[in-house]
């Protein structure tokens, strides 16, 4: 059986890409829940779901894969 493509050629809907966003802000689910304006349990299962389509295990690897897909324009510099 082969796993080529298996994981990281799926790509978040829009919904799950404003998650990624706010949680490679540092939010905690409670907060991305009330800025999405849905409950603390669906952000758990879009996150989920986000890990699955990604290949991902966490959130450190989730920041770390939406800050390596920014572009330099999307950037704010301070």
């Amino acid at each position: 059986m082969s796993t080529d493509g298996r994981y990281g050629n799926r790509t978040p809907s829009e919904r799950e890409q404003r998650v990624i966003q706010l949680v490679a802000e540092g939010l905690k689910n409670r907060e991305v829940a009330d800025a999405i304006g849905t409950t603390e349990h669906v952000v758990k299962n879009y996150l989920r779901v986000i890990y699955d389509k990604l290949g991902l295990w966490n959130r450190v690897e989730l920041a770390l894969w939406y800050e390596s897909r920014r572009t330099p324009s999307s950037m704010v510099t301070q």
